[in-house]
């Protein structure tokens, strides 16, 4: 009886040392995708739930925007020349008439320098209209790296605004399991611990690794989060679903 008594206290014992957490799958390479420009969507390339590659066009804008930009730098650009060609016109015809002292050698010095100026403010001007040009390339949005869109903000016809999310992009390759644990647990746990962890509606088992603990308690709850890479063969494995951790 006693030895009934001792192994039931074992396995109690051996329990209590085991913890299991609940949590979820998430990419922890996750991006909000935006334009750079404000425009009208022109077309849209992808839906949620849908796999992309790298380089893959999302959605486009129209170029309204960097076709006045153009346009300004085209203008400056030509203003700038047809200055230019004068004050050169004058610049030959002044040394011309200062060979003659019928000028200032004051006024030649002066034409050259604004000679010189524009000159410069041409090259400025260039660079400008090359710059803008450059634009045109950011009118279509693609993706950064492959993954699944798991959110879709935008639609045809709708104004895309720099810094307001149209897609989000979740990285299946960089897949990890985050959890809570009550800090009085935290003895528990260290960077680098294995773990068992599981997703039970399609049948995954592996051993994870802890490799991030969040310090910033949750005051309502008393837990810290932890995320616990792991690797799997099953590519049936997305964002969202069920997750365990068991921790020895």
């Amino acid at each position: 009886m006693k030895k009934i008594i001792l192994l039931l206290a074992l396995g109690v014992s051996l329990i209590a040392e085991s913890l299991t957490l609940s949590g979820s799958v998430i990419s922890d390479n996750q991006k909000m995708i935006t334009s750079r420009f404000m425009g009208f969507v022109t077309k849209v390339n992808a839906n949620e739930g849908e796999k992309v590659k790298r380089g893959q066009v999302l959605y486009s804008i129209d170029s309204h925007e960097i076709d006045s930009a153009k346009r300004q730098a085209e203008l400056s650009l030509q203003m700038y020349e047809n200055q230019s060609t004068n004050v050169d016109l004058n610049l030959e015809r002044y040394k011309r008439l200062l060979k003659k002292d019928m000028v200032s050698k004051y006024e030649v010095e002066n034409l050259q320098l604004a000679a010189k100026n524009l000159r410069d403010m041409i090259n400025i001007a260039k660079a400008r209209l090359q710059e803008v040009q450059n634009q045109y390339k950011y009118l279509d949005i693609k993706a950064p790296n492959n993954g699944v869109i798991i959110a879709k903000n935008i639609k045809v016809g709708e104004m895309a605004m720099p810094g307001m999310p149209a897609f989000v992009l979740s990285d299946l390759s960089d897949l990890k399991i985050s959890a809570e644990i009550a800090e009085s647990n935290l003895n528990l746990i260290h960077h680098g611990k294995k773990v068992k962890v599981e997703i039970p509606s399609i049948g995954v088992k592996a051993i994870g690794t802890i490799t991030a603990i969040i310090p910033n308690s949750n005051p309502m709850t008393h837990t810290f989060k932890i995320k616990v890479s792991f690797k799997t063969l099953n590519k049936s494995v997305y964002p969202g679903m069920y997750a365990t951790i068991a921790i020895d």
